[in-house]
């Protein structure tokens, strides 16, 4: 099973993305301030990059900095505030997340960039606080060794800024098979494409009934969609979440329970070898980066960050979903499964497919046959999917307004932060 980490990198406004190959961990060794033409620079000098997660709070202000996998050096100083910056704390989160809070005077556009230590094999991340109130925020630019990126600033939106639209949670809601294609059929005649469209309309009812989630259901009727199609639909609804229903079958009529499966890393490989061959005619990442302008290197690393922190990603809703399902009936597969299935291969949006029953087994055929039992499915996974959003929002949505207000709160507690030494 792939290790969970948060989704909380940026690479050229792609990313809320984490790249799995730095999971042996950073070191901050040390913090620095300094004015400057432009503002005022907060410097970290850390042993390698790392994904990083820049956002501001209000009341009081700060602006915070989530570095994933980073550890803090024992004798790192921090210093006393200038310009812009009155001060600065330091605190562990949950996955090895350390995190660095500095407290503003006022309200400044951020910009950030990553670059070479001076004389060693460090990385630093720089973060500008601009004076000029004209100048908007920045995503930091990481160059992942050994490709050469450009590490001057860049005027453009980090995609992971919180932006306080209050949007709603969109999940793409798939119903597997459709049209011809009848998916598997139990001994009593049940069709795998009916069973699965009635629990997908369900789930979709449920999450629309739910404030700040919508539900994109690839198809409501009895329609045949290729694999790609539905990936495709859920691309144009911008979807946070891809959640194919299926009812799954198997020789032996005694086996029983759910399961639920995210992507094989192989899968993700084919997938990537495939992007990268069609690049010229791809559309661009969620994140709003285009690969056809990219040269080969880069592109594999842009695609690569994306589907490690999709499969992440996938891989923390999947066992919400699990849990949730385990209520509700027997679990065939208590750990979430990994394979190779098509509707599983977007690379930049978390993705699942839910096998909700054997429709082999006799018993199992009735009661997904039963609307009761079909409402009680679709609300294990729509339980799942909310507890997870609501851990993890997306930027800019209604679940994102409410984890900002509950960080402030912890913030604001004693004892969540450790003072400089």
């Amino acid at each position: 099973m792939i290790k969970k980490v948060f989704h909380i990198g940026v690479v050229a406004s792609l990313m809320g993305a984490v790249n799995l190959a730095w999971a042996g961990g950073t070191e901050l060794r040390g913090v620095r301030v300094s004015a400057t033409p432009v503002g005022t620079q907060v410097t970290l000098d850390l042993t390698s990059a790392t994904s990083e997660k820049l956002f501001t709070l209000e009341n009081p202000r700060r602006a915070v900095i989530d570095l994933g996998h980073t550890q803090l050096a024992g004798n790192v100083r921090l210093p006393l505030g200038t310009g812009v910056v009155s001060g600065f704390r330091i605190g562990t989160q949950p996955g090895g997340t350390l995190r660095v809070v500095i407290q503003l005077r006022s309200p400044v556009p951020t910009r950030t960039v990553w670059l070479q230590a001076p004389g060693s094999a460090g990385r630093q991340l720089v973060i500008t606080l601009a004076d000029n109130s004209g100048a908007a925020p920045v995503a930091a630019v990481i160059a992942a060794p050994p490709v050469e990126v450009d590490t001057t600033p860049r005027i453009i939106h980090a995609a992971h800024a919180p932006v306080d639209s209050g949007r709603d949670v969109v999940v793409a809601v798939d119903a597997g098979h459709g049209g011809q294609d009848p998916g598997a059929i139990g001994h009593g005649g049940t069709r795998e494409k009916d069973v699965v469209l009635a629990i997908a309309r369900t789930l979709a009812e449920r999450i629309n009934g739910e404030p700040g989630m919508r539900a994109v259901l690839t198809r409501d009727r009895d329609e045949f969609l290729v694999l790609r199609d539905r990936i495709g639909r859920a691309r144009i609804a911008k979807a946070d979440m891809f959640v194919s229903i299926h009812a799954d079958s198997i020789a032996n009529r005694d086996v029983s329970g759910a399961s639920v499966y995210v992507l094989s890393e192989h899968g993700a490989s084919n997938e990537a070898a495939r992007w990268l061959a069609d690049r010229e005619n791809a559309a661009d990442l969620m994140g709003g980066v285009k690969l056809d302008d990219k040269d080969k290197q880069l592109a594999s690393v842009l695609l690569d960050l994306s589907q490690s922190a999709n499969i992440s990603a996938s891989m923390t809703a999947a066992e919400r979903v699990i849990n949730s399902l385990d209520a509700v009936g027997q679990v065939r597969k208590a750990q979430v499964q990994q394979a190779g299935f098509v509707v599983l291969k977007s690379p930049d949006i978390p993705s699942m497919l839910v096998e909700t029953a054997y429709i082999s087994n006799p018993e199992e055929e009735v009661s997904l046959r039963n609307t009761r039992h079909q409402a009680a499915l679709a609300d294990a996974v729509f339980n799942g999917l909310r507890t997870y959003f609501a851990a993890n929002p997306p930027v800019g949505t209604r679940f994102a307004q409410a984890h900002h207000a509950t960080m402030a709160s912890v913030l604001a507690a004693p004892g969540t932060e450790a003072a400089g030494r």
